[in-house]
């Protein structure tokens, strides 16, 4: 009888270890997503580090949510990000979005009501303005600004790769 339940136990044991080895953590299923890509600061403060583990000391604190960042590598539940700038740091995931934001570069822009040069205006956005990525098409993507919609081309922010289809 005791041998009995030993084998039952011992089987349903090894078939759990099985499931949970064929299961890959929620990470690593993440980390096989397409390198570079944008996504977003989820938190108005942001660590930074030289390396991909909290051993690493703080190289700066992004302070924006929200900003568009790039990601351009990772380790384990680490993603090595890219800012506007060209400047590269270490995040835990944890404080990353999918969300797609962009940020006004350069001059000041001119947001239009439809998607060409000649389409009336409903904004302009000063340098440093973040916004929401909602949709591109060609060299025009449809966005959100401080509760205003309208088009910017491409070309205009930072935030979206030249060719990505942005839906």
């Amino acid at each position: 009888m005791i041998a009995l339940r030993t084998a039952r136990f011992l089987s349903c044991f090894s078939l759990f270890v099985a499931i949970a080895m064929a299961t890959p953590p929620a990470w690593a299923a993440e980390s096989t997503a397409k390198l570079p890509r944008f996504v977003s600061l989820r938190s108005g403060e942001v660590n930074v580090r030289t390396g991909p583990n909290v051993r690493y000391p703080v190289d700066w604190v992004f302070v924006r949510k929200n900003m568009p960042v790039e990601i351009v590598a990772e380790f384990d539940t680490w993603r090595r990000v890219r800012d506007f700038q060209g400047t590269e740091g270490w995040v835990h995931q944890s404080m990353l979005s999918g969300r797609r934001t962009l940020l006004i570069v350069g001059e000041t822009r001119t947001l239009r009501r439809s998607d060409n040069l000649e389409a009336a205006a409903v904004a302009r956005l000063e340098p440093g303005v973040i916004g929401q990525l909602q949709q591109c098409r060609g060299d025009w993507c449809r966005v959100e600004a401080g509760g205003l919609r309208g088009w910017l081309r491409r070309t205009e922010f930072w935030g979206a790769y030249p060719d990505e289809a942005v839906k």
